[in-house]
């Protein structure tokens, strides 16, 4: 039995966008998730109901940066490709920025949690900067992704709690990223074991995938939705 139902709404070039929305009832607040670089919507089938558990409704969506795998089609790359769009990671933002906007709205305006993976790590907290429907950013796996944006530069001025995280070899990494970023804002966690690139981490199939659980938990519960 499906534990989401799929939507769609329109991204701001008017791109229909493909999206499951996990919802639950009385939830403490939403979380926009978006997927990594060649892939879509289904990268969050495992992880969104556990989202759920926590308390959290959940919107995953297909980005048009990305493609069908996981048994799923990437329905809103489709769409782009046969309009004639771009589908350049950079291409994708408008797609997280209506999201937000959709999210928004669902979450009775109330501002929302961001959660990217890989490139839409990246995206997320260029678009988080200053972005008042945005309370929490999560970003797995950021990196200098996006063509022609200095993005270390770019997200100094990230003013709202920030969690960001890595497989083991790309700690580095996402330190050099995040090093200009208000370090009181800032949970960057550092495992010890290998992890995942992405999102992914967080699926039961990586070996170590619950101490990134934990560390997540344990950051929401600091930054508690109101």
């Amino acid at each position: 039995m499906k534990d989401y139902k799929k939507i769609y709404f329109n991204s701001n070039d008017g791109l229909k966008i493909t999206a499951d929305l996990y919802e639950i009832g009385s939830p403490k607040g939403l979380i926009l998730l978006c997927h990594r670089s060649h892939c879509n919507r289904a990268e969050y089938r495992e992880i969104a109901p556990k989202f759920n558990n926590l308390g959290y409704s959940c919107l995953a969506i297909d980005q048009r940066s990305g493609m069908k795998v996981f048994g799923e089609v990437n329905e809103t790359k489709n769409r782009a490709k046969e309009k004639g769009f771009p589908t350049g990671y950079l291409d994708a933002k408008p797609d997280i920025e209506s999201a937000i906007d959709y999210a928004y709205e669902l979450n009775i305006k109330k501002p929302i949690i961001l959660l990217g993976s890989s490139y839409s790590a990246s995206l997320a907290l260029l678009i988080s900067i200053n972005n008042d429907k945005i309370k929490t950013t999560i970003a797995f796996s950021p990196g200098e992704y996006l063509k022609g944006i200095d993005l270390a530069k770019e997200i100094k001025f990230i003013n709202k709690p920030t969690f960001v995280t890595s497989p083991k070899k790309e700690i580095d990494q996402v330190k050099e990223l995040m090093r200009n970023v208000n370090p009181s804002l800032v949970k960057h966690f550092k495992p010890n074991i290998e992890g995942f690139h992405g999102s992914k981490t967080l699926w039961e199939s990586v070996k170590g995938s619950e101490v990134y659980w934990k560390e997540l938990r344990d950051f929401l519960n600091i930054k508690e939705i109101s």
